[in-house]
C-alpha cells in the first residue's frame, strides 16, 4: 500500500530530528493528524517563526532574536572569564548550576575530521577574536568528555595558550563519555568548581 505523498513527506521530515527513526516518525505523523491537528499547526508555526527570527549572537554564537543576546549584554557577568561549550544545551546545563558568572562561547559542535568538521567549520577564527579582545583573562574549556570533545579542548588549549591566555578545563566530575546535557546540576557545578589548568 502506498501512502499519500504528503504523508510520506511529513514522516520523512520528522526523521530529521535526532533519535527519530522511521517507526517513531510514522507514529508522530499519525498522532498529529489523528489526535492533535491543532498541536501540529502550533508546531508548524513555532518552527517557521524560529527559523525566520532566531539568529546567532555576535558575541557568544548561541541563538538569539537580537544581534547580541541578553546574557552577553548583562553587566552582572564577569567579562574576564569565557567558558567554551559545544552546544546551546551545554550552555543551559552550565547555567543551571548557578556556579559560573562569566560569559560563554558556543562552538555549535566539536572537531570531527571524519565528518569534515575542522576549525574552519566551527569558526575558530571568530572564537579567537572573541577570546583575545583584551578583556578575557581566562578561558574555561567545558567541552564534553567524549573523544571529539577532548580533541577539541586540546586543540583550543594550544591555540589560546599561544596567545597568552590562561586556559583551564572543567574537572572530571562528569563521567568519561558523558555529556553536559544529561548531567545533573550538582555534578556540573562540582566539575566547574574543580576545574584545572589545561
Amino acid at each position: 500500500m502506498t501512502l499519500p505523498s504528503r504523508l510520506e513527506e511529513l514522516i520523512e521530515s520528522l526523521r530529521c530530528l535526532p533519535g527519530v527513526g522511521p517507526k517513531s516518525a510514522q507514529r508522530m505523523a499519525y498522532h498529529l493528524l489523528q489526535r492533535d491537528p491543532r498541536g501540529g499547526e502550533r508546531l508548524s508555526q513555532a518552527i517557521d517563526l524560529a527559523l525566520k527570527t532566531l539568529r546567532r549572537c555576535d558575541r557568544c554564537n548561541t541563538f538569539t532574536e537580537d544581534d547580541i543576546c541578553d546574557r552577553c549584554r548583562s553587566t552582572k557577568r564577569d567579562p574576564a572569564q569565557l567558558c567554551i561549550v559545544e552546544m546551546p544545551v551545554d550552555l543551559n546545563s552550565m547555567e543551571q548550576t548557578h556556579a559560573f558568572g562569566g560569559l560563554y562561547y558556543v562552538l555549535m559542535g566539536h572537531l570531527s575530521p571524519l565528518d569534515g568538521i575542522g576549525p574552519k567549520e566551527l569558526g575558530f577564527d571568530r572564537l579567537l577574536a572573541r577570546a583575545t579582545d583584551g578583556v578575557v583573562r581566562e578561558v574555561i574549556l567545558a567541552t564534553n568528555f567524549t573523544n571529539e570533545g577532548e580533541a577539541t579542548a586540546h586543540y583550543l588549549a594550544e591555540m589560546l595558550r599561544a596567545r597568552g591566555l590562561k586556559v583551564s578545563r572543567i574537572a572530571r566530575g562528569l563521567p568519561v563519555g558523558g555529556e553536559l546535557e544529561y548531567s545533573d546540576a550538582a555534578t556540573v557545578a562540582q566539575a566547574l568548581i574543580e576545574r584545572r589548568d589545561y
